[in-house]
């Protein structure tokens, strides 16, 4: 029983690693008019450089944004307070465009009267920077845009201290006709990956996953990679609220829907000869009348995964931290982790006390695994002798097993049940860890300068390396066979390899974890050795 449980213990573990190097007429045909004004226009944009020589700057303490002229579109997005390594000073960079990566958050107008059906408008704006002033809470930027009598206001805004970006047009229709439009919202992003991990330095790590995301009325959180939506994923999906995202390790961009009566669409769709991809969200056609003024928009959240802010903006946009299929365990574990760093300051210590607190919860499950297995082990003897006499009746043999079992009030499962209530904590504390956008650049101690990345000096494997040792030596194992003997023996070995490439957070959990149980099974040993359990061979 005990092998299973080590073996299993093993593949779970194993399994963690691998996920942690590999989220009516009348409508479909405005979802048709947006998508071929959205995509056929701004596809055709990119590929002439002049369309993006004329910009302006949008600057908060939060966010440095370039927006492009033409059309409007927010083609460069840096995160001030964020840095992008952390023995440097230059920003995080989110959003960007140049000739090997692109990644934009567009927005516009289609439908019947949309000015950008064919080509993207050229705005104009009244400076070329606009920068939030001491003492002021806001900076507005507004871009005009005038054709037919019509006045096209685009107006960004961004709060001080917020990673929201408020994207509206106020539209004074002066001309004598009613106009008929929608309002979308869209980010785009080049497929290939390559560029972010050969030139600025995301890597492995940061490749948790990386793809779009979104949500609907009847759809919490739903995933579809850049790859599905090249080969035909197309969304098209009416919803009231809802948003569409692309995330990537610990940061996130997303497009808000309205959220009003009038009800939105999200859509998908390839884009750059299927070299890149669009996820969007736009309104349904809403009317303007001759004469009348209306302002139509959505907000757009460029920023990390910061789960408090993210609920406040829109409903479900906090599960872009994506725990996986444990999501319900994990961020119960997270606001645990979260006020524990309130009072100590330090994410790693905070770390240490999650760790004992959820070894100290699982103590008692821990005692009943080892104790069921003390009884399994005492049972063996006469389950021998049960084989011997009954070696010809296989069914006598499990009846009479079931019978001691019975008289001896052991329960065969008592070992590996515990095991298998306490993994999905486990692993839902590893992702945890691994979405915690608080460890990136976060300092534990000493040369532990950044949770979010291997130990430099390899300090914290090698000690689980020797925890891990110390663990086996102190568990008795049935394996008598002298191949698969080597092979556990060599385990701490492999595992101190792996951890090698682990961020420092989640190893330092797994070396605390350890030295929990190893102080947990002394406790154990010693209760079972009173009680004439032992765990010692005979």
């Amino acid at each position: 029983m005990e092998q299973q449980r080590n073996l299993l213990f093993i593949l779970l573990l194993c399994a963690a690693m691998f996920l942690f190097w590999d989220w009516n007429s009348d409508k479909d045909n405005a979802l048709k008019e947006a998508e071929n004004a959205a995509v056929a226009s701004l596809n055709q944009e990119i590929n002439d450089k002049s369309d993006i020589s004329n910009t302006v700057t949008i600057k908060s303490d939060n966010l440095e944004l370039t927006v492009n002229l033409k059309g409007g579109d927010v083609i460069d997005a840096k995160l001030l307070k964020i840095k992008q390594y952390q023995d440097k000073d230059d920003p995080f960079h989110l959003l960007m465009t140049n000739n090997k990566f692109l990644y934009q958050a567009q927005s516009g107008l289609a439908g019947k009267d949309g000015i950008d059906n064919q080509f993207r408008p050229e705005f104009t704006a009244a400076q070329k920077e606009f920068l939030l002033k001491d003492g002021e809470n806001t900076v507005v930027a507004n871009l005009v845009y005038e054709k037919d009598g019509v006045t096209y206001t685009k107006k960004y805004s961004i709060d001080k201290d917020s990673y929201v970006v408020n994207v509206s047009y106020d539209i004074q229709n002066n001309s004598e006709k009613d106009l008929n439009l929608c309002f979308y919202g869209q980010l785009k992003q080049t497929c290939d990956d390559s560029y972010l991990k050969n030139d600025t330095g995301f890597g492995m790590v940061a490749s948790a996953y990386r793809g779009t995301a979104y949500s609907t009325d009847d759809t919490r959180y739903e995933k579809a990679t850049l790859d599905d939506i090249n080969d035909d994923l197309k969304l098209n999906i009416a919803t009231k609220n809802g948003w569409v995202a692309m995330i990537q390790h610990y940061f996130v961009s997303s497009w808000i829907g309205s959220g009003d009566d009038n009800g939105n669409v999200i859509y998908s769709s390839p884009a750059e000869k299927n070299t890149a991809a669009i996820i969007g969200i736009r309104t349904n056609n809403i009317s303007i009348k001759a004469g009348e003024n209306k302002t139509i928009g959505s907000k757009l959240w460029l920023g990390p995964k910061e789960q408090d802010a993210l609920s406040q903006v829109a409903k479900n946009l906090d599960l872009t931290v994506d725990y996986g299929w444990l999501w319900f365990i994990s961020i119960p574990l997270f606001k645990i982790l979260n006020f524990i760093h309130s009072i100590v300051n330090n994410w790693g210590f905070a770390i240490i006390l999650l760790t004992l607190v959820v070894r100290g919860v699982m103590f008692p499950l821990t005692k009943a695994q080892y104790t069921s297995m003390a009884k399994m082990r005492l049972l063996q003897p006469k389950l021998m002798e049960i084989k011997e006499k009954f070696k010809d009746d296989r069914q006598k043999i499990g009846a009479e097993t079931m019978k001691l079992y019975k008289a001896e009030k052991v329960n065969p499962l008592g070992g590996c049940l515990p095991l298998l209530i306490q993994m999905p904590i486990f692993i839902a504390l590893y992702w945890t860890l691994m979405e915690s956008t608080e460890l990136r650049q976060s300092s534990f101690i000493l040369w532990i300068t950044d949770l979010s990345v291997k130990d430099p000096y390899f300090v914290l494997p090698i000690l689980y390396g020797v925890s891990m040792f110390l663990l086996q030596k102190m568990s008795p194992t049935p394996i008598t066979d002298p191949i698969q003997r080597k092979v556990f023996m060599a385990m701490p070995f492999i595992f101190t390899f792996m951890f090698c490439t682990f961020p420092a957070g989640l190893t330092l959990y797994w070396l605390i974890s350890n030295c929990f149980t190893i102080f947990q099974q002394v406790i154990i040993f010693r209760s079972l050795e009173k009680r004439g359990l032992s765990m010692k061979k005979a």
